[in-house]
């Protein structure tokens, strides 16, 4: 049997009719060349070449023979171009999803970052409700959904992507710009926008009243962190929101203040159980995390009162 290097020696020895020529072609060196072909020959009994004057003529008995190595080059090279073209993500598409607050700034970072790696790839991005993640997935319209909370399902697996807080969101020429930290007292002396107390982050937001024992009023209720972001910049009043979704200084005139409770959240990935992720898909689930615990005010070696709250937050 001729082996993959045996079939590139003799082609190259073919096309340029020489030891000499067929080992510049390799990049390798003649003596070399010259033990392979004469090992090749041995071994298969019959010989390929007629020497000509220094030239490597090809026997008559052995024409057939390389019109068929030409072919299997030539299906060589398709071959590695196509694996190329794999690792390119060239002709394969990406089908991923996320809830809006990871939308709005992380998953747009990673994808610059998956498209480094992959420049190639397609990619079919969605923004989801979370309700909406089972069906995405189940459905089989993409391979996993960064969402803001977890539920139990049979068939879908959810991984923890990373932890954050909530911040109080005010209008940069607001008085309370000033400040560094703000309390849940302080915060309920004003029109307050949030999102709707039975979403994930809307019922870590009451909890910071309610524990407290604080009445609050919530004027404005808004689905989306992108909307509430533009009704406190029109201030019409401030917001708590995820860190997430004002990130890197994405959103304009505001300005994020920590607030001094308990708020702290979790994302996770949602895949299906029973499909492997593709190796795009797993790339951008790597990235996703990084991004997000880089933008994270949750530190893996934070203090020891920060890993208490996680703690006492996951034992609820």
């Amino acid at each position: 049997m001729l082996t993959l290097r045996q079939i590139e020696v003799i082609r190259a020895i073919m096309v340029t009719g020489s030891i000499a020529g067929a080992a510049r072609l390799l990049n390798v060196s003649a003596p070399g060349l010259s033990r392979l072909m004469k090992y090749t020959e041995d071994s298969l009994g019959i010989r390929l070449f007629d020497r000509r004057a220094g030239r490597y003529v090809p026997t008559s008995q052995a024409r057939n023979i390389f019109d068929l190595l030409d072919t299997v080059h030539r299906k060589i090279d398709d071959l590695q171009s196509a694996v190329a073209g794999l690792g390119r993500g060239q002709s394969q598409e990406l089908c991923i999803a996320s809830v809006p607050s990871i939308a709005n700034v992380m998953v747009p970072r990673a994808i610059a970052k998956l498209r480094q790696r992959f420049p190639d790839l397609s990619l079919d991005v969605n923004i989801l409700k979370i309700e909406e993640a089972i069906d995405y997935l189940l459905l089989g319209r993409g391979e996993l959904v960064a969402i803001s909370s977890r539920f139990d399902h049979p068939l879908i697996e959810f991984e923890p992507l990373a932890s954050g807080r909530l911040l109080c969101i005010v209008p940069e020429t607001s008085p309370l710009a000033a400040k560094d930290k703000i309390t849940p007292l302080e915060m309920s002396d004003h029109p307050l926008i949030g999102i709707n107390p039975k979403d994930p982050y809307g019922a870590i937001m009451a909890a910071m009243f309610i524990n407290n024992g604080i009445d609050y009023r919530m004027n404005i209720k808004a689905r989306f962190g992108t909307t509430v972001c533009s009704l406190v910049a029109a201030g019409l009043g401030i917001a708590i929101i995820d860190e997430f979704t004002v990130a890197h200084g994405m959103v304009r005139g505001l300005k994020s203040i920590e607030i001094d409770a308990d708020s702290i959240f979790h994302t996770y990935i949602a895949y299906r159980r029973d499909l492997p992720l593709s190796a795009y898909a797993e790339h951008f689930r790597q990235l996703l995390r990084h991004e997000m615990k880089s933008a994270s005010s949750i530190k893996a070696a934070g203090s020891s009162k920060r890993r208490k709250l996680l703690q006492q937050h996951r034992d609820r």
